[in-house]
């Protein structure tokens, strides 16, 4: 009970849609009328404000940490702490407020890692930093870096319930940005400061 209530606090707290939140405190459209759709960072900054696209950034790695920091405070076992990990994720992903339409969970997948082991953070977050610098392809940036995060958590945490929960988050990741892969290979995805509308 008490792993499915931590799951449940864990799923809660991802589902906070920043930046619908963020873009109404500010007196902005609805990031789900323009762009992508997206409730994420990279479709915020295309309203326009880079303060919105930062603050809604800050928030949705903001509370996979928190969430990932509040089960470590409580020194819950290693499977709850997974489960709490997985399930913050899922929140952004799939959350109840909006129908279970919810961004692709880049920044909240970050900032979980973050939580869960800061080096697995930081060489994620420069390895996503160093693909946006050369490509400007923010969808390219956050394939490499799901594609590296399993491997690098492995390497410093080992197999176990850690690892399970951060291939699982790289596998959802993935399939979130399949119809970016198809435009990847076609050459019609948009780069970050593009004008370009994307769906």
């Amino acid at each position: 009970m008490m792993t499915l209530a931590w799951a449940l606090g864990g799923y809660l707290a991802g589902s906070i849609p920043f930046a619908i939140l963020v873009s109404r405190a500010m007196g902005l459209p609805d990031p789900r009328t323009y762009g992508s759709g997206n409730i994420g960072t990279t479709n915020v900054l295309r309203s326009g404000s880079r303060v919105a696209a930062l603050l809604t950034l800050l928030g949705d790695a903001g509370k996979g940490w928190a969430a990932v920091a509040a089960a470590q405070l409580a020194q819950v076992d290693g499977a709850t702490l997974a489960t709490v990990a997985f399930c913050a994720f899922l929140g952004h992903v799939f959350p109840v407020w909006l129908r279970f339409r919810g961004g692709k969970g880049v920044a909240t997948a970050a900032g979980v890692l973050m939580g869960l082991d800061w080096r697995v953070g930081l060489v994620v977050l420069a390895a996503w930093l160093a693909i946006v610098a050369v490509s400007r392809y923010s969808s390219l940036a956050a394939l490499v870096a799901a594609l590296a995060a399993p491997g690098l958590m492995w390497y410093f945490q080992g197999e176990g319930p850690l690892f399970a929960a951060v291939a699982a988050m790289s596998v959802l990741l993935v399939l979130r940005h399949r119809t970016n892969i198809v435009k990847l290979l076609r050459g019609e995805e948009s780069r970050i400061g593009e004008k370009k509308a994307a769906t």
